[in-house]
């Protein structure tokens, strides 16, 4: 196909079927009718030789080959508005880009609100948008371009990725106060061994917390994981159980629900808080002024917001 035949207009209806999964949603993105929407993705479906995107019962889904065209016009369009931002450094209008910013949802629970902050205060009317990875995965979502950045404990190993250190982490015990003794300020590892325990884990088998009991030839029963943050007050809410996680979790977990937090018993490692982006991308000027505010916003530890 001739490119001189092809309306590059249809590239930013492909983008925003793809990220939208939905024909009203990337109309309402774009400014157009429903109507223009369909017509663009007939033009691209004729273009590219494929369906694109199948219709499911949560929206239209891409199919492969958009999975693989997506980095490419995305990376394509990301050029076309560096050359815009060349020309106009200063522009303080963002309304229409977004920035996808990876990390946990421990990450997100005490951090999301202070960055979109940050953010906003620098990028007005840019859409943040927050989705789920660690540092097993993060390098691969970086590299196929589904993130812009990411913030994980550590996974920025390979050799096209940058990375700057944000902080430091620890762990810390959470658990519901009407389980402990009256002034009860923390938790011997006796007790800590003889409780249940929740665990957070994306495999739901082991944690760190089992390596270092077993490092000292102690056990724990684990009553229940999950492999998100934000169950972890209607889990262990009403009962004697507790959980070993991240400390910036623990805090912002139990002042938003009445749990308590206490130190840990067991010396765990500390870890490092890396912010991560392709080394492809670091000229990019909008990506550039996003990880400043996430810099400058990312104090250790959280304060309250």
């Amino acid at each position: 196909m001739n490119i001189a035949k092809v309306d590059l207009n249809l590239l930013k209806t492909f983008e925003a079927l793809h990220d939208e999964s939905s024909a009203s949603r990337a109309a309402l993105r774009l400014g157009v009718t429903q109507s223009a929407i369909s017509a663009g993705l007939r033009r691209l479906r004729e273009v590219y030789g494929d369906q694109l995107f199948v219709r499911t019962g949560r929206g239209l889904a891409p199919t492969l080959r958009a999975n693989q065209l997506k980095p490419v016009i995305s990376e394509a369009l990301d050029r076309c508005r560096q050359s815009l931002a060349m020309i106009s450094p200063d522009n303080l209008h963002y309304q229409g880009r977004s920035v996808v910013l990876g990390l946990s949802d421990d990450f997100e629970i005490a951090y999301g609100r202070r960055l979109m902050e940050a953010i906003a205060q620098r990028l007005p009317k840019l859409r943040v948008i927050f989705r789920q990875t660690h540092s097993q995965i993060v390098g691969a979502a970086l590299l196929d371009r589904s993130l812009d950045l990411a913030i994980t404990a550590g996974g920025f190993a390979e050799r096209r990725l940058s990375r700057q250190v944000l902080g430091e982490g620890d762990y810390r015990c959470l658990v519901d106060p009407h389980s402990l003794e009256p002034g009860q300020q923390g938790i011997s590892l006796e007790e800590f061994v003889t409780r249940e325990h929740v665990l957070v884990s994306s495999g739901g088998f082991i944690g760190i917390t089992d390596e270092g009991l077993a490092a000292q030839g102690l056990s724990r029963q684990v009553c229940a994981s999950t492999s998100h943050f934000a169950a972890l007050p209607f889990l262990l809410k009403g009962s004697q159980a507790v959980a070993t996680i991240p400390g910036h979790a623990a805090e912002a977990i139990a002042d938003m629900t009445g749990l308590r937090v206490l130190p840990c018993p067991l010396a765990l490692p500390r870890y490092p808080v890396e912010l991560g982006w392709r080394t492809q991308a670091q000229l990019d000027p909008m990506l550039l002024k996003v990880r400043e505010a996430i810099s400058a916003s990312f104090t250790w530890p959280p304060s309250a917001c």
